[in-house]
């Protein structure tokens, strides 16, 4: 998998149903089995489990790339597999008031954090992997460097977050040259670019947007460094926020991704572009959002309140 360049999370996921599939046919090696012990273990997770269709359908991409690309054996067809039914669910978005309310709570980097999930329409992960070279504030740009699915790309920096993000990063700044008179400030790099540009993790351009408070140590090296903020403490922040204000909707960070491309085709943009800015492969799944708007005040009017 790391051969391939998959992420991380893929990699702990696969190995994880992997396991799974091994303990639940009593630990029997997976070339002694085949497509009948497949079907079984994916229909028990339908049936007995009672899992959502993404699951189940991790699960066998799990099972196949261990049968394929480890085992080198092709599986042939799995027949009377019980695949769990998608069900489709509108996803909760935020009016603006109400993004208002909850933002307003919000202090210092997770205010800023936040602000830029919704004014950017980024993914959790996508924001907190931010280095400084991707904030282009001349043409009022967010580049995103392997998003989900491995893809780059442009989506808005918004003007009213410009300032006080300069303002972060000149702090920001700051800290890492006082880590680098201390002989450490390198950030880490992807794939072998540590190899081939030795410098280049402690040069500025490099570093995360969002680092952490404390360095951390690495085992391998020894050295000491910076990473990104972690999520688990945005996402603490912002549902505190949230209870604080009242809101009664189950908002999440990622809500703040919903409520950006809703408000987008609320103002009159086309689905396409929205579907750039969050990067969606298929404009289907970008479609969701025009369903979200047939709800309320901003959709289709009630014919009782014609009468």
């Amino acid at each position: 998998m790391r051969a391939r360049h998959y992420r991380r999370r893929t990699e702990t996921a696969y190995l994880r149903w992997i396991r799974r599939f091994v303990l639940f046919h009593g630990k029997r090696h997976p070339a002694e089995m085949g497509a009948v012990e497949i079907n079984e273990f994916l229909t028990h997770l339908a049936v007995s489990d009672h899992v959502a269709a993404p699951t189940q359908t991790q699960a066998l991409s799990a099972i196949l790339f261990l049968y394929r690309h480890v085992l080198d054996r092709e599986v042939g067809e799995l027949e009377g597999l019980v695949r769990a039914r998608r069900t489709r669910r509108l996803p909760v978005v935020m009016t603006r008031d109400e993004v208002r309310s909850v933002l307003v709570l919000l202090d210092g980097v997770q205010n800023l954090a936040a602000s830029l999930l919704y004014g950017s329409g980024l993914r959790v992960v996508e924001c907190l992997r931010l280095r400084v070279k991707d904030l282009d504030f001349a043409a009022g740009e967010v580049v995103v460097r392997q998003g989900k699915g491995g893809k780059d790309r442009r989506s808005i920096l918004p003007v009213a977050v410009r300032d006080d993000l300069q303002r972060h990063l000149d702090s920001v700044r700051s800290v890492h040259q006082s880590d680098i008179e201390d002989g450490w400030g390198r950030a880490p790099l992807p794939h072998a670019l540590r190899r081939k540009f030795p410098n280049a993790s402690r040069e500025w351009r490099w570093q995360w947007v969002f680092p952490q408070r404390n360095r951390w140590r690495d085992p391998k090296t020894g050295e000491q460094g910076r990473h990104h903020l972690d999520q688990s403490i945005l996402q603490k922040a912002f549902k505190q926020a949230v209870t604080r204000s009242g809101l009664a909707k189950r908002a999440t960070l990622h809500t703040l991704r919903h409520s950006f491309a809703t408000h987008l085709i609320e103002d009159g943009y086309d689905i396409r572009t929205v579907q750039e800015l969050l990067g969606h492969t298929d404009v289907r799944t970008t479609m969701i959002y025009t369903h979200v708007l047939n709800q309320g005040a901003n959709g289709v009017r009630s014919p009782i309140d014609t009468l």
